[in-house]
């Protein structure tokens, strides 16, 4: 058994950690093209410094749920069969217990030189003035993947859905490209897939199997089913 898993904001949602489609979520307050694009941030640095300083401070705060905990129980029940990709910049899987864990859309407690494209560890909260501990060049970024930008890992999450028994998408959107065709691409390979969400996704009809409900109560149900 070969198992690949890909979390979106919905498991963490019950950390407090919101997704895009909060209607009073942090997301809300700032326009995607002002924050979350290469052209946002250089137009603006510093508004696009203090918000994900907001979201890191969010993250710290925010603890693992019983989604996480149970795929890292998966995880250690199952040694070298579990990929987990997230397009989560959280670092609540981590926290959690898991191992194995490939983030695509980055890591919010990460910085990243945009001159040289060395990453450390970022502080709590990051400043124009950072400067890169490789080049000493002031060139200071969220090491995240803004839209416009090519996701992390992509050869990796390759061979894993390539080569993938089971895949299961949980609390994905299926709004948001590549990450959205992995369940098409491991299907077409013969894998069962599962979708686990709140309700039913954008590309619910590419799954051979469904189960709706909040993250902390169908993702250990899941998991239970697969080791029993």
């Amino acid at each position: 058994m070969r198992i690949v898993i890909l979390t979106g904001a919905g498991i963490s949602a019950e950390s407090g950690l919101g997704t895009f489609r909060d209607k009073d979520g942090l997301w809300t307050k700032y326009d995607l093209n002002e924050v979350a694009t290469p052209e946002g941030f250089a137009k603006n640095p510093q508004l696009v410094t203090d918000f994900y300083n907001a979201r890191r401070a969010n993250c710290a705060s925010a603890q693992p749920n019983a989604a996480h905990h149970a795929l890292a129980r998966l995880e250690a029940a199952l040694p070298g069969q579990v990929t987990l990709i997230t397009q989560n910049v959280d670092d609540l899987h981590q926290r959690a217990g898991s191992r194995n864990v490939i983030q695509m859309h980055g890591a919010l407690m990460s910085a990243l030189c945009a001159g040289c494209g060395h990453r450390w560890p970022a502080p709590p909260a990051m400043a124009l003035t950072d400067r890169c501990p490789a080049c000493g060049q002031a060139r200071a970024r969220p090491d995240v993947v803004w839209f416009g930008e090519i996701p992390y890992h992509m050869e990796a999450i390759a061979e894993a859905v390539e080569t993938c028994t089971h895949f299961a998408a949980i609390g994905t959107s299926g709004q948001v490209y590549p990450a959205a065709g992995l369940a098409a691409e491991a299907r077409r390979n013969g894998a069962q897939c599962t979708e686990l969400n709140l309700e039913p996704s954008e590309i619910s009809r590419v799954f051979q199997h469904r189960r709706y409900g909040p993250a902390s109560e169908v993702v250990p149900a899941w998991v239970d089913s697969l080791l029993d």
